[in-house]
């Protein structure tokens, strides 16, 4: 458990922040299902069954050590791990497992922002008692209403809570304060820090960094010399344990769309013209629903070898005006090299806002 001599100093006293992550959480609800089932490398993902596509959604820690990890091709998974039991994906249990964690959750603290069925950030600032005593007896009434074990990170802000969580995974407790940086983030690889994903992680590689510390200790300005000036004073401030964005009790959408993965791969433009606009009209269905507007139409494309490309084309001004995002659905998709074999297809809505206050489209 990571705990500093040194006494939070006053920024670090302002604001304690909880981030609770579920353990392997699809797979522990089925192992609470199939108990006889302890033990072994479990892999949950598509349908079950590795001959068919799909991907992994989570794998039991017995899995993980075999290299398996969320996103991996289930066919892929099979052949690192021959032994393994492969399950379904069953999202009505996981969203009822959810809800009663959740509930454990909101007792704790009113200032709670979900990130997915599994996890969630909690600022427990206002809260008298201790930050641990309060972790653990979160933890123990998790398990004890759910039989589910989950792991807790504390820190002065989101970004230290989140990596605390992960450092004693699975069924951690850790508190981190800045004064743990040196020691117990910076040797840590720089894609722990958030908003640092594989693109970013080879051009730090580029200029030696890769690991915390190296970031830390990189000049500025040759930071500013490889990114923009708010990219490097970001990346800066994440590697000194800076993170001043709040916990969002109400979730922005930012965006809204659906992905479809070919059992065989498709070499038809007009089927991926076709399932495009099938996907645009359920996606408008949420649009309406929520009475938003969208500005931005994004289509992913994804190929045999798993390269992935996307083409996106913006509005002036929202709508949730069908016809409208159909044409730039059209034009993205055509925009791609659809002469390759694909095997997933992709349409997303962003750039949304709030309709006018009749829910009237501002298109068509």
């Amino acid at each position: 458990m990571a705990a500093s001599a040194a006494e939070p100093g006053p920024t670090e006293a302002a604001r304690i922040i909880m981030h609770v992550d579920m353990d392997a959480f699809f797979a522990s609800v089925e192992l609470k299902r199939q108990p006889a089932l302890r033990g072994q490398p479990v892999i949950v993902g598509g349908r079950g069954d590795p001959s068919r596509r799909g991907v992994v959604s989570t794998a039991t820690y017995e899995a993980r050590v075999f290299g398996i990890h969320s996103g991996m091709p289930l066919r892929t998974a099979a052949r690192l791990c021959p032994d393994a039991v492969f399950l379904p994906v069953d999202f009505p249990a996981y969203h009822a497992a959810s809800a009663q964690v959740f509930d454990c959750l909101a007792a704790v603290s009113e200032r709670l922002q979900p990130v997915g069925l599994d996890e969630a950030y909690l600022d427990i600032s206002a809260r008298t008692d201790d930050p641990l005593a309060v972790g653990r007896q979160l933890k123990a009434t998790i398990h004890a209403t759910t039989d589910l074990v989950a792991s807790v990170g504390i820190g002065p802000n989101r970004l230290l809570a989140k990596i605390a969580s992960d450092l004693e995974k699975p069924d951690g407790l850790t508190w981190l304060r800045r004064a743990d940086m040196r020691e117990r983030v910076w040797p840590l690889p720089v894609r722990t820090l958030h908003g640092v994903g594989p693109r970013t992680a080879e051009r730090l590689a580029g200029l030696g960094v890769e690991c915390v510390g190296d970031l830390a200790a990189l000049p500025l300005e040759q930071l500013t010399a490889e990114f923009s000036p708010r990219h490097a004073q970001s990346l800066m401030a994440s590697a000194q344990g800076i993170d001043e964005r709040p916990v969002q009790t109400e979730r922005i959408r930012k965006s809204i769309g659906r992905e479809r993965t070919f059992q065989a791969d498709c070499r038809s433009s007009g089927r991926l013209d076709h399932e495009a606009r099938l996907m645009l009209e359920r996606v408008c269905e949420q649009l309406r629903e929520r009475r938003l507007g969208a500005r931005t139409v994004t289509v992913k494309l994804r190929y045999r070898d798993f390269t992935t490309h996307t083409r996106s084309r913006s509005l002036t001004e929202p709508t949730d005006g069908m016809e409208t995002l159909a044409a730039l659905v059209h034009q993205c998709l055509f925009a791609h090299r659809l002469h390759r074999a694909v095997r997933l297809l992709g349409v997303q809505l962003s750039g949304l806002v709030a309709s006018d206050s009749d829910g009237r489209p501002t298109g068509d």
